[in-house]
């Protein structure tokens, strides 16, 4: 089989679909070819199978590795794909040429990363990511996007230029340029790690995700949910795998989000930040490293992407036909849009973890490797975040968009080509559940669990009831946070407000001196000149022969000095 195609990353062919979408005026020959970059890609990955390093490339004295296929690229590219592939269909009713190439560079960009079998391969495909994803954002077309694609576009490139400083430190000190093991004790690890965690959304540098997710357009927030995050839990995964302190910061991942989710009124907000909670599980699983956590880890991830991204598809097509997702202006719509309700009620019951759905046989395996691990204070906070994971996009999300009060509205149901994606994404939550086995085959590590053992089953089902019996009574009582117009401040606010007005006093400093200088600043600036002539002349410091990884370093040092002041400044 594996001679069947050229063993070419699978990269190639979304990205190149995504290049000639951009190029096709031509609505309909323009939708063929999203839809064929995919199905092209997924050739590809069913080509191989045998694990190896395909697709080398040798070029300015580096080989770029862009194929490596073993356990763990395997399940995420797959599921990269589909995704990738659902996306299309999703959004086969927008006319928007740029929007869907950058949607298919984004994915493939995706693939390209998971795929990278070498540190630079990756961070051309990590930046690549960045570059093309901000213009889902952007062509909302509002002052608000804009801001927050602009702050979206520097904290992402920042992670890039972490992640090549940190490479280029670890492989100049003795290491080499693979995208394998590398852990924190590793020169340049933290800044690598540091890169990692940007996109991962670690706690307090999680506020990019909620601030433009949201944002973006119907098809745009769907595309993202599927692939930024998920490629860093991958890249965590490979080369930090059994960090302790990743289960800590996943258990604070896990955790935070709920109290957010709780008062939020935005309901794509809420899944941003339950997107978020979601992640807490997957990193730490990672951070446990044994064989059945980081299964878990690999299991939650691939289910994630698929039932997330059927949640923002149901509140995409809510947004769609109603032009808002604010829970204080919807309700009822369960009478117009039945079909929409019914997927978002699948993806809700997913990933909370009703058993016979994905979520259940997924989680399972972080948790029963908590506690295989003596985690107990970790396991009870997974627990915790369960039940809240419930309450905000279990019951909350379809309850206060569809039922709730009649807002009286009354729309079309979504277009056909949006319930298809929404439809086969249910279709595959259903099935995961039922015959877990399928997924299990396909993860890193073989893998001697049951899901439906009768202590699981009744004990998770105890875990639902509480928190549905909780969520009715405080309606009832009339306790539960009223779905009002507001925007709720997350820690974000507070250095974007220091960093505004350090800025702008920093500015008006500069103008006083400038002012008050008069012949001081004559005198200081002929010396500066010598200095400078001293620098840059031919006979200067900079003349001289500079190591490239030194320079490398500085330039990714002065580019993030730049990367820091644009975003407070935004």
């Amino acid at each position: 089989m594996i001679d069947a195609l050229p063993l070419i990353t699978p990269a190639l062919p979304v990205i190149l679909a995504g290049l000639i979408a951009g190029l096709i005026p031509n609505y309909s020959v323009r939708k063929v070819v999203t839809l064929l970059g995919p199905l092209v890609a997924a050739a590809l990955w069913f080509a191989v199978d045998i694990p190896g390093t395909y697709g080398v490339i040798a070029a300015a004295g580096f080989e770029f590795e862009t194929f490596r296929f073993d356990a763990l690229s395997r399940i995420w590219g797959l599921v990269f794909i589909i995704a990738a592939f659902l996306n299309s269909i999703y959004g086969l009713h927008d006319r928007d040429r740029m929007q869907d190439a950058s949607a298919l560079v984004y994915a493939g960009a995706g693939l390209g990363a998971v795929f990278a079998g070498d540190l630079l391969t990756l961070f051309f495909f990590w930046e690549l990511t960045a570059l093309s994803s901000v213009f889902l954002i952007w062509a909302t077309g509002t002052p608000a996007s804009f801001r927050a694609g602009l702050r979206y576009l520097v904290i992402h490139v920042l992670s890039g230029v972490l992640l090549l400083g940190g490479s280029v430190i670890y492989a100049t000190s003795g290491g080499s340029w693979e995208f394998g093991a590398i852990g924190l004790d590793a020169p340049g690890g933290w800044l690598i790690f540091l890169a990692f965690g940007i996109k991962c959304a670690f706690p307090l540098l999680h506020n990019w995700l909620q601030d433009s997710y949201p944002k973006s357009t119907v098809v745009g927030a769907v595309v993202l949910s599927a692939f930024t995050t998920k490629l860093a839990v991958y890249a965590l995964a490979r080369s930090f795998a059994g960090t302790e302190i990743l289960i800590y910061l996943g258990a604070v991942m896990t955790a935070f989000p709920v109290f957010f989710a709780v008062i939020e009124n935005d309901l794509r907000k809420v899944l941003a930040y339950s997107l978020n909670n979601q992640l807490g599980f997957m990193v730490v699983g990672v951070g446990i490293g044994t064989e059945l956590a980081l299964n878990g880890a690999a299991a939650h991830a691939f289910v994630h992407i698929i039932y997330k991204a059927l949640l923002f598809m149901s509140m995409g097509a809510v947004l769609y036909r109603v032009g808002t997702v604010k829970a204080s202006e919807l309700g009822g719509l369960f009478k117009s849009m039945p079909f929409t309700a019914i997927f978002c009620l699948i993806g809700a019951a997913s990933i909370s973890a009703f058993p016979l759905l994905s979520g259940f046989v997924a989680k399972s395996l972080t948790l029963a490797a908590a506690a295989q691990e003596g985690h107990w204070v970790v396991w009870l906070i997974l627990v915790f975040a369960s039940a809240g994971v419930l309450e905000h996009s279990g019951i909350k999300i379809p309850y206060f968009a569809f039922f709730a009060h009649d807002s009286g509205k009354r729309v079309k149901e979504a277009p056909a080509n949006m319930l298809l994606a929404m439809g086969i994404a249910a279709t595959l939550c259903i099935t995961i559940g039922i015959w877990p086995q399928y997924l299990y085959a396909i993860l890193p590590y073989a893998v001697d669990y049951q899901p439906y053992t009768f202590d699981h089953i009744v004990g998770q089902m105890q875990l639902l009831l509480a928190a549905m019996f909780a969520f009715a009574l405080l309606m009832r009582l009339g306790l539960y946070p009223a779905e009002r117009p507001s925007i709720n401040l997350d820690t974000d606010w507070l250095y974007r407000r220091l960093g505004d007005g350090f800025v702008r006093w920093s500015w008006a400093m500069l103008d006083r001196l400038m002012a008050a200088g008069g012949h001081q600043l004559t005198k200081a600036r002929h010396k500066l000149g010598e200095r400078f002539f001293a620098v840059f002349s031919p006979a200067g410091a900079l003349s001289r022969d500079i190591p490239s990884g030194v320079l490398a370093i500085w330039t990714s040092v002065l580019l993030g000095i730049v990367l820091l002041v644009a975003y407070l400044a935004g």
